[in-house]
């Protein structure tokens, strides 16, 4: 079967646009190809008329460290945030995220731009990234623009990108600073694939002594429809000591607030609700122990 029929490797955006806009919607943008050829290979997808891979293409290839902010390229792919070491330091919660997705083979080859193109609201990196704040470089209509990253998301499967016009280019968060820390952990069932019951990703900022809770993000997915924030729990946990009681506080107004569904893939929702205590349990004390710990960020 053949699945497509001209495939470009594209050595820039303004290649790979002009490409998108010569085959006027006939073009679709392929990076790591984890999702895409097998939805073509088992029937899901229909077979493309041309694919242009977009992995060649530097500036969505690397991963830089202004000060204190990381420029990372939506190519990136999992395994490379995972060996990165300013990424450990500080994006920890995004290494943890892409250090679970798949096995080795597909951390190799898939990208951290194709698990939030795909839009999909149970991908680890895009959890992570939307605890971290993250923005969006995305061209849409030929305008090159930051877009905030939980904008990228329509519907379950839905991206407000059009992969066969637009593209994703690169996201930008800051990198954690003194008294700042992020954590991920996910509980997962293996079911032919290994499907996550439910991911958290959490970043906090402590006071100068490390005593009480500054700020907080916090993302658990798929709870819903799109990634979103809790903000009800990171609006409670600002200007709160840093404590097992607020923990325990934070826990509970987790599970009165998150409604996640009954899934046949993944489990119930009574199920699913109490792994939401034991996800909070697990990472806002570990980021909390992290903030403790930050060093200054220095240009590398």
């Amino acid at each position: 079967m053949q699945l497509w029929n001209r495939y470009f490797l594209a050595s820039s955006v303004d290649e790979t646009l002009e490409l998108l806009l010569q085959y006027d919607g006939q073009a679709r943008i392929i990076a790591g190809g984890t999702d895409l050829l097998i939805e073509m290979r088992e029937g899901h997808r229909p077979p493309q008329p041309v694919l242009v891979d977009i992995t060649a293409i530097p500036a969505l290839t690397t991963i830089e460290q202004d000060n204190d902010q990381i420029i990372l390229g939506a190519c990136v792919t999992h395994a490379r945030i995972t060996h990165s070491t300013a990424l450990q330091k500080r994006a920890t919660c995004l290494v943890e995220s892409c250090g679970v997705v798949g096995g080795p083979q597909v951390r190799n080859v898939g990208t951290i731009g194709g698990n939030v193109a795909h839009a999909l609201p149970a991908g680890d990196g895009t959890t992570s990234l939307v605890a971290l704040d993250a923005e969006a470089e995305v061209v849409i209509d030929g305008e090159r623009h930051w877009r905030p990253i939980l904008e990228l998301f329509q519907g379950p499967g839905v991206s407000l990108l059009d992969s066969t016009r637009d593209l994703l280019v690169r996201f930008r968060f800051q990198a954690h600073q003194p008294h700042e820390g992020s954590a991920f952990d996910r509980i997962m069932r293996p079911q032919g694939v290994a499907l996550p019951i439910l991911g958290c990703a959490v970043w906090v900022r402590l006071n100068a002594d490390n005593s009480h809770y500054e700020a907080a993000r916090i993302c658990i997915a798929p709870v819903g429809p799109t990634p979103r924030r809790i903000t009800a729990v990171e609006n409670m946990l600002a200007g709160c000591p840093a404590t097992e009681d607020t923990l325990e506080a934070a826990v509970a107004l987790a599970q009165e607030v998150i409604k996640p569904r009954t899934s046949k893939y993944r489990a119930t929702a009574p199920y699913r609700s109490e792994m939401v205590a034991v996800l909070l349990r697990r990472a806002l004390p570990a980021a909390v122990e992290r903030a403790k710990t930050t060093m200054p960020v220095t240009s590398q």
